[in-house]
């Protein structure tokens, strides 16, 4: 009679416990793997063990194949109770003269300690500091995330890398090294890089119930689903009446005027365009009312539209959104006082500027200002950025304030061009494709490329180039020509 066994929620359990009893007596003094002084590089570890000793004792201990043996001692290394000496990166187990040794209790999978975003962002810093900015990649990416995450103890994190880098200095050179091989191994097993298996997640902790990813699967399938969806012929059509509204801001579409200063080498365009000139362009004072992302990003429309919020006493609102902005872009050591000075200022009770936002918003942003960073008036600020744009943005646009700015905004007259390159149109018309192709294919839109070298068009063509240099050159490119023809 046979009869199948499903693992229960305790076997992890029971596999750690083996695992600990295993460990514990691979390095008993007398029944363990006998370690000793072994030479590294220029210098001689201490307690250090062979992988071919590893794999014997295993191999002898639980009567085994040394095949399985060799398995069992590699995932002891995999999971980290074991670190390599000479290969740091490569957390495999060798069974020949390769070193390695135990690593320290503490830091065994089976006490169950959670790997800490601080912990990692100080080694990675003091790892930076060492290697003077050389990290991995994958280093790098968390290196910038975990600074944006806890940014507001960051300076923390830098203070302890220092010191436990100044720490490091005064070893002796050994114990150094192995403390380096040690804590990579460590963060390697518990930050695993990409494409590198985790054996954290795979191993002792993995999932034992096997529907349990068909039941996540089935939750999201479920979330996507609720997910507001748009026809391609919405969105394309949101694409072409957003082109069209800025088409005639484009300055290579539609030209610049007065003229452009890169050709003309006349600065009357940087002039009329300065962030805060008194009377602005006619096209840039109409491109504030597309939308209020225009109008906030414009130094010019803010201060145009902090007047209109004077008048209707609400000026504090475009007030702390800057004060966010200068927050969030400033300097890194002024980031405390200026928060600080922000919250007197706008959200403390009796505020010279007090600004009303909802109480949950005020209780996430008081609690953030515990521990102030960059980013911790987000909420806030988005609150009163909404407030704006759907209350005050619209009557902005319909006062005499915004009318009166527009009206008298002026229109630059073209210049004189002192010089002028060629357009692709001159160009084709130059070379007299535009007629050729009139000629040969009338009445619609033909991609001219290669398959068509033996019509008559392309060989007047590449007859002129032979001559022309200006038919040469479209003579070149025509496999990325498309001609409009009206016929």
């Amino acid at each position: 009679h046979t009869h199948t066994h499903t693992p229960g929620p305790d076997r992890p359990r029971k596999q750690n416990t083996m695992n600990l009893a295993l460990m514990m007596e691979m390095q008993s003094p007398d029944t363990g793997i006998k370690t000793q002084a072994q030479p590294v590089m220029v210098t001689s570890i201490p307690h250090a063990v062979t992988g071919n000793d590893i794999m014997q004792w295993i191999l002898q201990r639980l009567q085994i194949t040394a095949e399985e043996a060799l398995h069992l001692g590699d995932l002891f290394v995999k999971y980290g109770y074991i670190y390599p000496l000479q290969e740091p990166k490569n957390l495999t187990l060798r069974a020949d003269g390769s070193l390695y040794r135990f690593q320290t209790p503490y830091f065994w999978p089976v006490q169950g300690w959670a790997a800490d975003d601080t912990d990692y962002a100080i080694y990675l810093a003091k790892k930076n500091i060492k290697r003077k900015g050389i990290l991995e990649e994958y280093e790098k990416e968390h290196y910038n995330m975990l600074n944006q995450k806890i940014n507001y103890k960051w300076d923390f994190v830098i203070m302890q890398a220092k010191e436990q880098y100044k720490a490091g200095k005064e070893r002796k050179k050994e114990d150094r090294y192995a403390l380096d091989c040690q804590e990579r191994a460590y963060w390697l097993v518990n930050r695993t890089p990409p494409g590198m298996l985790s054996a954290l997640e795979y191993g002792m902790d993995r999932v034992t119930d096997p529907n349990e990813n068909k039941v996540n699967q089935i939750m999201y399938y479920q979330q996507a689903i609720l997910k507001t969806r748009v026809k391609s012929s919405v969105s394309l059509g949101g694409v072409v009446k957003y082109s069209e509204q800025f088409l005639s801001n484009d300055p290579i579409l539609s030209g610049c005027l007065p003229s452009n200063p890169w050709i003309s080498d006349d600065p009357d365009f940087w002039d009329l365009n300065a962030k805060l000139v008194e009377v602005p362009t006619r096209m840039r004072v109409e491109r504030w009312a597309f939308n209020f992302s225009e109008l906030i990003r414009d130094p010019k429309g803010r201060q145009n539209f902090q007047i209109f919020l004077k008048k209707e006493f609400s000026g504090e609102n475009l007030g702390f959104w800057e004060a966010c902005e200068d927050l969030k872009y400033g300097d890194q050591s002024k980031v405390k006082e200026k928060a600080e000075e922000i919250y007197k200022l706008f959200l403390a009770p009796g505020a010279r500027r007090w600004i009303n936002i909802d109480g949950k918003t005020m209780g996430i942003t008081v609690k953030g200002l515990e521990h102030p960073h960059r980013y911790v008036l987000d909420a806030a600020q988005t609150h009163i950025y909404m407030l704006m744009k759907k209350d005050s943005y619209g009557r902005y646009l319909k006062s005499p304030i915004y009318k009166e700015m527009l009206a008298k905004a002026v229109v630059p007259q073209e210049g004189v061009k002192k010089r002028q390159l060629p357009s692709l149109l001159g160009l084709l018309r130059r070379a007299g494709i535009v007629e050729l192709i009139q000629g040969s294919f009338p009445g619609r839109r033909q991609h001219w490329c290669s398959e068509h070298e033996k019509t008559s068009a392309h060989q007047t063509l590449a007859a002129r180039a032979e001559t022309d240099p200006g038919s040469g050159i479209i003579h070149g490119i025509c496999v990325v020509v498309f001609i409009e023809v009206s016929g």
